[in-house]
């Protein structure tokens, strides 16, 4: 006996969940985690809007060039620059307060 489904999702939805995906995919450790978190956001299941997910990249050949090699360095390349973006805040954020410090400190002759 097969299951039957319904389609409760406009191709509106289908197309923001799919670009939410691509926009934070980043964030996460992994596309799985990213997918379950989007899903439960837009009350669909995870497996659902993998398949979306799947189905765009087929139609437009965006992840089909890449091998599952190149994936994982885009994906590490990634975390890397949101991790070198965090350290440079930090690091505007000491120098800014040392700079301050620095204007503060009695002038000596």
């Amino acid at each position: 006996m097969t299951k039957k489904t319904t389609n409760n999702f406009s191709p509106e939805v289908r197309e923001r969940a799919v670009r939410m995906l691509q926009e934070h995919q980043g964030e996460y450790t992994s596309q799985w985690a990213a997918i379950q978190s989007i899903a439960a956001k837009i009350g669909c299941t995870a497996e659902t809007l993998r398949r979306w997910v799947r189905e765009t990249e087929k139609t437009s050949g965006a992840q089909a060039e890449l091998t599952m090699s190149e994936r994982e360095r885009l994906k590490a390349l990634e975390r890397e620059v949101r991790e070198l973006r965090q350290a440079n805040e930090i690091l505007r954020k000491a120098s800014a307060y040392f700079a301050q410090a620095e204007l503060d400190r009695p002038f000596k002759r």
